[in-house]
Formats: structure tokens, C-alpha cells, sequence
């Protein structure tokens, strides 16, 4: 018998013509079964040169350079670690005794902010005063913190729209399943969201204008807004909020925002470092337009928390705007 006939005799075709003609019995449906080899991956063999030259680099027994490499990261670590903690020691032995009338709760520079808070802000509330225009750089820092921390989550959860690979694509479908149901029948939360959005909206608001007057500001006002926006998008869904709320306005409002802040503070670390007068009245101590640069400060970081807290919201829900 030919090679030829041979594999023929063997192939997937041949038993089925048996089959047809009646040949091969249909109770054996084995025989019509077609085996397909397993394909194993080529395996990689080392000669025993390599093997052994392996041997002696990851042998610590062996390898005396990589033995002393490993000691000498251990000590390493241990030295590191006991230096930072002689540092923190050293640090807490060298602070003042609690209720000691030399540690800085009780020196000047609290006193400095009460005495001449109001004279020198023109802010009545002491703590807005303090972190606003004392201490603005560091409050600069912080909204700085919100905007880089909401653009790395933006860098790692954002959907690209341009994106072809069949990963995003599949996760943009699925967000789009679940989207296609919101706002959905819930009557309730909207009902509610309809009395409560107004509200919220207008107390945040209250509490950043009035932050130079009572206990508030732009950080707690602006969690008030975020807050508020946040229950608007899940009462009544991504279409109607981005009617007035996008990614372009997120933008607009963080960057100018920062902008005017970083601006106006720049000004006033100018003038003070070189004892020149700002020519910003700080008006009447008292009234909602006074303390100078304190109320547009404070309505800038209002916003920026703003933002990043529905920023934060949206991109964790459906990796966009």
C-alpha cells in the first residue's frame, strides 16, 4: 500500500465515506473523532557549561561577590534604619514639654495672628486669614496637590477615545451598557436631587463668600459643591449634567483658577518681600467685600475642590467626562 493510501485510510474523509456507505458502524462515533497532536513548546536545553557557569553566579556558596552584595544591602538597610530612627528620637527629645509656656502653641506667632489678624487681613475669621495670606504659599501648595493629583488619575483611568486597542474598546462598550440605563425609574432620587441640588449649590456657595467672616472657606465650600454636582450626575445621568458641566468646562475653571491664584499671590510675596504697599484696600472688617485678596482666593480654591472632586467621581465611574 502506497504512503499516499495509507494517510488517506487515516483521514477525517475517508471515514465519513465508510460512514456514508454503511462500512463503519455509527455506534463507534470514536473512529470519526479526529486527533489533533497537542503542540508543545520547544523546549530550551543548556549545555552543561552554561548550566554550570549558571550555577556558580546564583550560588552564594559559591560566589563570594554576590554573598557580600547581599550583606552588604542587608546592613545597609539596618543603617538606614537605625538613623532615621536616632533622627526622630532625637527630634521628639528636643521638643517642649506639654502645657510649657516656650513651645510654639503658646509663642508669638500665634499671638501675632490674633492681635494683628484683623488690622493686618481684614479678615475676621482668624483661620482663613492665616492660611490665606500668612501662610498663602502653602495653601497654593495644596490646591497645586488636588490638580496634579486629579491629572494623574486622569492619566490612569482616562478612556482614550482614539484608542482601537480591543481592550478599550470593550471596556467602552460595557460603560456604555451600563450607562444607556441612567438616569433610569428612579423617581425618588431625582424628586429628591431637585430639592437638594438648589440647596446644596447655594449653601456652598454661602460658605466661600463668607469665608473671611465665619468658619468656612474655599476647601469646605468647594466639598459642598463637588458634592452637590455629584449628586446632580447620579440622580439624572452623564447627558443632562454635561449640558452645562464637561470635560472643557473642568478646564477652564481649574486652569483659571490656579492661574489667578498663583498671579495674585505672586503680587503680594513681591510687594511684601520688598516692603512695598499692594494699593489692595482690605476695605471694612466686617463686610462680604473686604479683606482684599482673600474672598477671590477663597472662591479659587472653592472651585479647584470643586472640580476635582467631581474629576475624581466621574473618572472612577466610567474613566471619562
Amino acid at each position: 500500500m502506497s504512503k499516499i493510501r495509507k494517510n488517506y485510510e487515516k483521514s477525517f474523509a475517508y471515514r465519513l465515506k465508510q460512514w456514508v456507505n454503511g462500512d463503519l458502524d455509527i455506534a463507534d462515533a470514536k473512529q470519526l473523532e479526529v486527533q489533533i497532536p497537542e503542540k508543545k513548546e520547544p523546549e530550551v536545553f543548556l549545555n552543561s557549561m552554561e548550566q554550570e557557569t549558571l550555577d556558580d553566579i546564583y550560588d552564594e556558596r559559591r560566589n563570594k561577590l554576590l554573598r557580600r552584595m547581599d550583606l552588604l544591602s542587608k546592613a545597609a538597610s539596618v543603617v538606614l534604619c537605625v538613623v532615621l530612627i536616632a533622627f526622630l528620637l532625637v527630634m521628639v527629645a528636643d521638643m517642649p514639654g506639654f502645657g510649657d509656656a516656650a513651645s510654639p502653641v503658646n509663642n508669638e506667632v500665634a499671638a501675632r495672628y490674633i492681635e494683628s489678624g484683623i488690622p493686618e487681613t481684614g479678615a475676621v475669621n482668624f483661620v482663613t486669614g492665616m492660611i490665606l495670606d500668612y501662610r498663602a504659599f502653602d495653601t497654593f501648595g495644596e490646591s497645586n496637590v488636588l490638580f496634579i493629583a486629579c491629572i494623574c488619575v486622569q492619566i490612569l483611568l482616562r478612556l482614550d477615545k482614539k484608542s482601537k486597542r480591543k481592550e478599550v474598546q470593550d471596556i467602552k462598550k460595557s460603560a456604555a451598557k451600563e450607562l444607556k440605563k441612567e438616569p433610569g425609574e428612579d423617581l425618588i432620587l431625582q424628586k429628591v436631587s431637585m430639592v437638594l441640588v438648589p440647596l446644596l449649590f447655594v449653601f456652598g456657595i454661602y460658605i466661600i463668600l463668607n469665608g473671611h467672616l465665619s468658619p468656612g472657606g474655599g476647601f469646605s465650600g468647594g466639598s459642598v459643591l463637588g458634592a452637590a454636582l455629584i449628586l446632580y450626575l447620579s440622580a439624572f445621568g452623564y447627558e443632562k449634567t454635561e449640558k452645562f458641566f464637561s470635560q472643557k468646562t473642568f478646564k477652564a475653571i481649574t486652569l483659571s483658577a490656579l492661574s489667578f491664584y498663583c498671579l495674585a499671590k505672586s503680587y503680594s510675596f513681591f510687594t511684601g518681600a520688598n516692603h512695598l504697599e499692594s494699593g489692595i484696600p482690605l476695605g471694612t472688617p466686617g463686610n462680604i467685600l473686604s479683606s482684599g485678596l482673600i474672598l477671590p482666593l477663597n472662591i479659587c480654591v472653592g472651585l479647584v475642590v470643586a472640580c476635582t472632586m467631581y474629576g475624581f467621581y466621574t473618572l472612577f465611574r466610567k474613566g471619562d467626562f
